[in-house]
């Protein structure tokens, strides 16, 4: 009860109709709001498996969303609190598409999938001791991997931050 309270009183605050509310607490009461508030940065692109990559001169860092890792549904249906992270060993290489990793929650465990195809330059050794950097600073310090693209060009085919809300918010409203 107190969550629905929260809920509506936090919609309120941010002018949402009731009926744009609507959709959002279908009975039985399901907590969906949540992922209305995750946080999607300019300047990186996105896949629809919810991976973002930040591309700096030479070399793309890519993680997962916060939207992913956001409480609600696995890593296509939001994973939750994250306890554990596995990653791959710089010096290999990443296919577009492909898993390269796996992340552990209190849900679920998911595959990760690169977003771009490349060689791994480095890892986020930290998430092996502090895997909740995932959940607590997923576009900061819970990146993942770091790679050298081998086809650049395959950037182009992933969402801008507008483009990755967009899609984010029809992929809810059909769950």
């Amino acid at each position: 009860m107190a969550l629905r309270m929260w809920a509506s009183s936090t919609a309120h605050a941010l002018k949402l109709s009731s009926a744009s509310r609507s959709h959002l607490f279908p009975p039985p009461f399901s907590f969906s709001f949540s992922r209305c508030l995750s946080t999607v940065l300019d300047g990186l692109k996105y896949a629809d498996s919810h991976e973002w990559v930040k591309h700096e001169g030479s070399v793309a860092t890519i993680g997962i969303t916060d939207h992913a890792q956001g409480e609600g549904v696995e890593l296509q249906d939001h994973l939750g609190e994250v306890v554990y992270v596995e990653l791959p060993e710089p010096g290999g290489t990443v296919s577009k598409k492909n898993g390269f990793g796996s992340v552990e929650s209190v849900k679920a465990t998911s595959d990760i999938n690169s977003p771009i195809s490349g060689e791994i330059v480095e890892v986020n050794t930290k998430l092996k001791e502090t895997p909740g950097l995932v959940n607590s600073s997923p576009y900061e310090d819970g990146w993942m991997i770091k790679v050298k693209p081998s086809d650049p060009s395959e950037l182009d085919s992933l969402f801008d931050s507008k483009g990755y809300t967009k899609f984010c918010e029809e992929e809810d409203a059909s769950h």
